[in-house]
Formats: structure tokens, C-alpha cells, sequence
């Protein structure tokens, strides 16, 4: 008999079993998952956490539309303003408000109101 006789009527030698993963492999692995699982809560807290992207964009939108409004409060106090100015300065213009806001007319002045009548089909 020859060697190559020997191995042929050998029996089949078993395929190597895959290497049981060793307590260092797992605790490699552990730590991936619990990194990635960190990693993860980071992203999320830092999108939608109190202190996050979402909060920005809406902070950002309150202070655009509280900006705006405080342009508008603005305006109409440098109007008023204004106002206030001509009505203590200018005869003229406490007049003018006189007969616009209270109806007021100088003697022998007459007052003509006029109203609008709806037509009839």
C-alpha cells in the first residue's frame, strides 16, 4: 500500500468548526454595538432634543415673526408719535381731528350726512 492508498480509505476528516468566539471577540463586538447605539442617541438628541436642530429652525421662526411685529409696534409709535407732536404744535391739525374723529362743526356751519341706498332689482 501507498500512501495515496491510505488516503483514500481514510475516513472523511470533518470540516474545521468555525472558532468559538472567545469572551475578547465579544466583548469587541459589545463594544461596537453599545458605540453605535451612543452614536445614535447623539444624532436623534441632537436633531430633536430640547436643544436640537428642530428647536433652532422653530426659535428662529418666533424670532423672525417677533422681529417683524416689533417693526410694525415701532412704526406705529413714531406715527403716534407724530400725531402727538401736530396735535400740540399745529391748530390746524387739532381741527382736522376735531371734525374727523368727534363730528365737530364751526357755528353756522351746516352738516350734510349722506348715505348710501341699496338699489332695487
Amino acid at each position: 500500500m501507498t500512501d495515496h492508498d491510505n488516503d483514500t480509505n481514510a475516513a472523511p476528516r470533518p470540516a474545521a468548526a468555525p472558532p468559538k468566539a472567545t469572551l475578547a471577540s465579544r466583548g469587541r463586538r459589545l463594544f461596537r454595538h453599545a458605540l453605535v447605539f451612543i452614536t445614535v442617541v447623539i444624532i436623534v438628541d441632537a436633531i430633536a432634543g430640547e436643544k436640537g436642530l428642530l428647536a433652532l429652525l422653530q426659535a428662529r421662526r418666533q424670532y423672525s415673526t417677533l422681529e417683524r411685529s416689533l417693526e410694525r409696534a415701532r412704526a406705529d409709535n413714531a406715527e403716534l408719535r407724530d400725531l402727538a407732536r401736530r396735535l400740540r404744535e399745529d391748530p390746524q391739525a387739532i381741527e382736522e381731528q376735531a371734525r374727523r374723529e368727534l363730528g365737530l362743526i364751526k357755528p353756522g356751519e351746516m352738516l350734510f350726512i349722506i348715505k348710501d341706498v341699496e338699489k332695487k332689482p
